[in-house]
């Protein structure tokens, strides 16, 4: 699974000319499942989504998370997160799992975060949207659940 998370004051996702999720402070996530993802890679975002302290404290510091800010995230199924650009000049989408295996991990992401008590709003999944952010910072990460196992074997 891979994520690009950004900070924002504000997002809005709109589809068919309707906004179908909007939030103010808290976390844009762009959402991607790759072949193979399963539970422990949806445990792992889940996870990074509500814990990582990329919201500043008072000394202007990156020390504080999602929970610990009151904010809210907007989660954007994005398939392109997989696009592999490396060989020629058209994306290759190999590496992006089944819409039906996306589907259901995605989904089971947004109700696991609901689950957790926050607030979550969405996008349509795979539908065209249009989506519309003001980044705050601009802070932008990529959270990368195949990288898990490398951080650990980096910590050995």
């Amino acid at each position: 699974m891979k994520a690009v998370i950004q900070r924002v004051t504000r997002a809005s996702v709109e589809a068919d000319g309707q906004v179908v999720g909007r939030i103010d402070l808290g976390l844009l996530v762009l959402l991607g499942v790759a072949k193979g993802d399963g539970e422990c890679d949806l445990s792992y975002v889940v996870e990074k989504l509500q814990t990582l302290r990329i919201f500043s404290d008072d000394q202007g510091k990156m020390n504080r998370s999602l929970r610990d800010v009151g904010g809210a995230l907007l989660v954007v199924s994005q398939f392109t997160l997989l696009g592999d650009t490396a060989k020629g000049r058209r994306p290759g989408f190999d590496l992006a799992a089944p819409p039906e295996a996306a589907r259901a991990l995605y989904e089971e992401a947004v109700r696991r975060l609901r689950h957790e008590g926050l607030q979550v709003e969405t996008g349509v999944f795979g539908a065209h949207m249009q989506v519309e952010l003001l980044n705050d910072g601009p802070v932008t990460f990529i959270v990368d659940s195949r990288k898990q196992g490398e951080v650990q074997d980096l910590k050995s």
